[in-house]
């Protein structure tokens, strides 16, 4: 499955659309999520951003061993995309580190 976050923008074709990060976390916690494009700005910062799965993300890899989709940023906002491709990269290296296994 292939999820996309976001307020705003069209789902492309063959995309799932959440609007919040509680509906990204709930999906990748019921597995099979191949693919995730995140928004950082969902219109209301005090329910979650984009960034918002990733940390959930991180600690997952780094602490349960998750291997993560395939990650992707769409947002427009110009540092906030540097911070979500940051942590995307920091994301990679943790499931790089994990080898062949799998919790």
């Amino acid at each position: 499955m292939k999820v996309f976050l976001d307020d705003e923008r069209a789902t492309p074709e063959g995309w799932v659309r959440a609007y919040w990060p509680e509906e990204v976390i709930a999906l990748l916690q019921q597995g099979g999520v191949t693919e995730l494009s995140l928004d950082h700005d969902l219109g209301d910062d005090a329910h979650g951003t984009g960034y918002t799965v990733l940390l959930w993300l991180e600690e997952q890899v780094a602490v349960h061993g998750l291997r993560p989709p395939r990650l992707h940023v769409h947002s427009a906002n110009p540092s906030a995309r540097l911070k979500i491709q940051a942590a995307i990269a920091a994301i990679d290296r943790l499931a790089s580190t994990l080898g062949d296994h799998e919790t």
